[in-house]
């Protein structure tokens, strides 16, 4: 997936741990980390607006998009 998110590097900026985190947004430990791994479909704006003012931030401190990598196929013909 092309967006990344970087709620791991604002955890070790602010010496946070994920339970701290998820307790002071208020959300499951578990739904914080399907995020923090990149596993989430969507995000709630408050969600993330939750996040950012817990940890101080701005939400492109949280996410980023990077390009997303094609693998080329190559074909060969065998005979």
């Amino acid at each position: 997936m092309p967006i990344t998110v970087d709620i791991d590097v604002m955890l070790a900026r602010r010496k946070m741990s994920v339970g701290e985190l998820a307790d002071r947004v208020g959300i499951t430990p578990a739904n914080l980390a399907v995020l923090k791994n990149g596993r989430a479909k969507a995000v709630r704006f408050a969600t993330l607006a939750a996040l950012c003012e817990v940890l101080e931030c701005q939400p492109g401190d949280l996410l980023r998009w990077e390009v997303e990598e094609v693998e080329e196929v190559e074909e060969v013909a065998g005979g």
